[in-house]
This record gives C-alpha cells, structure tokens and sequence, in this order.
C-alpha cells in the first residue's frame, strides 16, 4: 500500500465510481481549464474507470490511483504514473484535486509518495511533471516536490477551451 499517515494512494476500484464522479463535478470548472478528458469522464464514468483497472492490470498507460483521506476515507483526488517509456524506464506524474481540497498540501503529498514508489518499485529512471504555462498551482507543486525546470514549449499545446499554450516541463532523476 502507499501511504503516508495523512493519504494513501489506492488503485481504482469500481465500487467508488459514484465518489470519483461527484470529486469530478464538484471541480469540472476548475479541471477543464487545462485537462481535456473532464467531459467525456462525466458521460462514461464506468467505462473511464474500467480502463483504468485495465492500465494497472496490463501494465500500461496511465497507472491512476485514487487519493483517499485517510481520517475521513474519502477522495480528495487522483494522481497518474503515465508510463512513457518502460525501457527507459520513464514515467510522467499528472494530478487533480478536488476544488473543496485545494491549497491543503493533498497534492504535494501524493506526488512525493508517487515519486518515492515509482523509483523504488518501477526502478523509474526519469520522472516528468508537465503543465501548461498558465497552471501556476501546478508549478508550484512540482517545485515543492523538488523537480528540476528543464524546458518551456512554446505552443505547443491546446487548451480545452483553444488557447495556444506554451507547455512547462519539470523532471527528477533516479537518486544515484
């Protein structure tokens, strides 16, 4: 199990469908200014969920896990090892916190234990976080987190609502 004494991080499960489709919600507004798949989450959660119990199983994609509270059990959020290149191997870290939990460290939280896992479990090499240039609560957690600026993209991204916008790319090393 990862987990700290505040959150543990857990895989997704069927039976908290309903939960993770209310966290969604609650942020919709929030989440779509940068991430594209909000929407299509809300019309088919199941079949969002079942492909992600599918990643876990096969190895593949994005290997998502739910942050639960561990005082209240309930989801303040998720957080992704997408899995770029397992020869490598090197991952990407992506997260979203529920609009009522933000600002509460939640995030911060989850992407050191997620690290911590992914270089001890998955012998990870490279770990990027990536965000668009705009999102500054983003940046501010993966400088928390100790990831180095390595790259700003200039336009080379759409946002959700068409914006041109440049892409900000952070990484961290395998500790030698």
């Amino acid at each position: 199990m990862i987990h700290s004494e505040r959150i543990q991080l857990i895989k997704p499960d069927i039976d908290l469908a309903t939960e993770i489709n209310s966290a969604i919600l609650e942020s919709q507004q929030e989440l779509e200014q940068y991430l594209g798949w909000v929407s299509e989450a809300l019309n088919n959660p199941m079949a969002n969920l079942q492909k992600a119990i599918e990643n876990h199983e096969n190895f593949t994609g994005e290997l998502r896990y739910f942050i639960i509270d561990r005082v209240s059990s309930n989801i303040v959020g998720t957080i992704g090892l997408i899995i770029r290149d397992p020869e490598v191997p090197f991952f990407e870290i992506g997260y979203w916190v529920r609009t009522s939990q933000s600002g509460k460290g939640y995030v911060t939280e989850a992407v050191n234990l997620l690290q911590t896992y992914a270089f001890e479990e998955f012998h990870a090499k490279r770990l990027e976080i990536r965000m668009a240039g705009s999102n500054t609560k983003s940046r501010a957690v993966a400088q928390r987190c100790g990831f180095v600026f390595e790259a700003k993209l200039i336009n080379e991204r759409r946002l959700p609502d068409g914006a041109l916008s440049d892409t900000l790319v952070y990484a961290k090393y395998a500790p030698v």
